[in-house]
């Protein structure tokens, strides 16, 4: 473990209370899983840290983790994905990874780098907030609940999606990075 990453000892996980190696970017992922219980009004069983996605470019096969899945109500509301630098290359994966991590649409899709954030549509991939305090809070998403379409992704979508993907986060990833790697 650890990558290219400086590591700075452990630390403990908010949402699991699992011990984590110490980095740069697990402390931003720890402030964000923060920021959504104490600002924001989310239960930690709402949140699922670190979500194992496997994904598929034709034969080639890569795993990543995707950062936080917040569900309420039975139904994946939300996908957040941390990286750090600029946002706006990290809107099409993190959208493609949206159609990935359930069968249907995720409505809310976040890209972040710890500091500031922008909220997608994810039915629609638009801009709809930017910052990090405009991160929905559970009220919103709940009220969203009943509005949401849940549009079904089908498998040759999927398929698209997983390449784009492969393509962004397996083949284009930093070649030391740990986070992300090929499989198969």
């Amino acid at each position: 473990m650890g990558g290219h990453h400086l590591i700075l000892g452990t630390i403990r996980d908010f949402i699991t209370d699992e011990v984590r190696e110490e980095t740069h970017d697990e402390q931003y992922r720890q402030k964000i899983a923060r920021f959504l219980v104490d600002e924001k009004g989310y239960r930690k069983t709402d949140i699922k840290p670190h979500n194992l996605l496997i994904v598929a470019a034709g034969e080639r096969r890569g795993r990543l983790w995707v950062d936080f899945v917040v569900g309420l109500d039975d139904r994946t509301m939300m996908l957040i994905k941390y990286g750090p630098g600029s946002l706006v290359t990290r809107y099409r994966p993190t959208l493609a990874i949206s159609r990935l991590v359930a069968p249907y649409q995720i409505p809310v899709v976040v890209v972040t780098n710890g500091e500031d954030a922008d909220v997608l549509d994810g039915e629609t991939g638009r801009l709809i907030a930017s910052g990090f305090e405009r991160i929905p809070s559970r009220e919103d998403l709940l009220s969203q609940l009943t509005t949401a379409p849940f549009t079904p992704i089908p498998a040759k979508r999927a398929e698209m999606e997983g390449r784009i993907v492969y393509a962004f986060e397996i083949d284009g990833g930093c070649p030391c990075d740990d986070t992300a790697c090929r499989i198969a």
